[in-house]
């Protein structure tokens, strides 16, 4: 082969790189395109799927609540702060979640007029990261804030039950008092675990897979500029 052909076979592998690069790059943006479209999507089930426990949580504290303990000790009132407390559970996790849209479609918008892929990936990613680190901490301040309400309410239960036979706390019997603590601890130990295992679930199905799809995107896309 002179040098002429060499030259020939040379461009002609060239091409085909950069053709392949190209068509690589290619599928990579239109598969960022549509984890970003399932992403949009999830955020609007996210919303509704918000709503609705957040409608449950409130009928829960200011309805079911006070009448089951109503309908168990009609002179037993849950303390306003309780309530308070549960409010405040339902705050942090509305916020947590518009903090994370807003933020979310203001680098979309950015990234829509200005990022290259590669920026969009990172911008993206980025996002979904920082929503995990607040999902997570919402979750922790919404089960302290649980567990507070959980043992303060069997508290008052015990305090009421024992003031109604005409007794103090401290002169319960030792065996039903440990007996109450154990299977409070128990129920909370269950429910608490429950709960944090459903949300967990619920942020894998409809972000943390995306955000392992994005990054091996990201991944493949550094490959092709190395």
């Amino acid at each position: 082969m002179d040098l002429k052909d060499l030259k020939k076979t040379w461009d002609k592998l060239a091409s085909n790189k950069e053709l392949d690069e190209a068509q690589i790059r290619e599928m990579l943006g239109k598969r960022t395109k549509n984890l970003i479209e399932r992403i949009d999507r999830n955020i609007r089930i996210g919303f509704f799927v918000l709503f609705a426990l957040i409608l449950v949580f409130i009928l829960n504290d200011f309805v079911l609540s006070p009448e089951l303990v109503k309908n168990f000790e009609k002179e037993l009132e849950l303390p306003t702060w309780l309530q308070i407390l549960s409010v405040f559970g339902d705050v942090i996790i509305i916020v947590t979640f518009l903090v994370f849209v807003a933020r979310y479609y203001k680098v979309k918008k950015i990234c829509d007029q200005t990022c290259d892929l590669k920026n969009t990936l990172i911008k993206i990613i980025s996002t979904l990261n920082f929503y995990r680190t607040l999902y997570y901490i919402s979750i922790f301040i919404i089960l302290i804030s649980f567990s507070i309400n959980f043992i303060a309410g069997v508290y008052e239960g015990v305090l009421f039950k024992a003031h109604s036979e005409g007794i103090q706390i401290n002169e319960i019997e030792f065996g039903d008092l440990a007996t109450t603590v154990f299977i409070t601890l128990f129920l909370l130990l269950l429910i608490t675990v429950g709960v944090y295992v459903f949300f967990r679930w619920g942020f894998y199905k409809l972000y943390g897979n995306y955000i392992s799809k994005l990054k091996l995107t990201l991944k493949e896309l550094e490959e092709i500029n190395e």
